[in-house]
């Protein structure tokens, strides 16, 4: 575990009960170039799964604010693959009403507004807490939107990466 060696006493920084979170965007960028996404993606989870953090659903459609069309349909076709065409056309105010469809557009992503985005993200955790892990490893591909999540949460995922490799 090479990134180990080279990011070892930076993550160590964000073990204990309350870190210093004046430097952690530049940390965490430093992290997210260094590990593997595999890695980023589950401290990702364990953060969001953390009582330091805010509820699922709000941190899904604070994502789901700040991403780009295409991430926002990425989320939104996760989040529909989890509860179905059926659950899925009652939020977006009909946008996402097409019979059978689970696959979200761009376009259509755009049309939806963010409180749509939380409710069926809480509505899809209660069936699936797995796309908590679904859409970790979505967003870990885009370090830089991570970010939009503030300080704190940057902390927490930094230091449940921490806690993942025993350091």
């Amino acid at each position: 575990m090479g990134f180990l060696s080279s990011l070892g006493g930076l993550l160590q920084q964000y073990a204990g009960a309350n870190p210093d979170t004046s430097n952690a965007p530049q940390h965490f960028d430093q992290v997210a170039q260094s590990v593997p996404q595999s890695t980023l993606a589950n401290g990702l989870a364990e953060a969001i799964r953390s009582n330091q953090t805010p509820p699922f659903a709000q941190i899904a459609s604070q994502l789901f604010s700040n991403g780009n069309p295409q991430q926002k349909a990425s989320m939104l076709s996760t989040l529909a693959a989890a509860v179905g065409p059926s659950i899925l056309s009652r939020f977006g105010g009909g946008a996402l009403a097409q019979s059978g469809q689970t696959s979200v557009t761009p376009e259509q992503a755009t049309q939806i507004q963010p409180q749509d985005v939380q409710n069926l993200a809480e509505h899809a955790e209660k069936q699936d807490p797995s796309i908590i892990d679904k859409l970790s490893q979505i967003y870990a591909q885009h370090p830089t939107l991570i970010k939009t999540l503030g300080a704190a949460a940057l902390a927490v995922t930094m230091s449940k990466i921490s806690q993942q490799h025993s350091l």
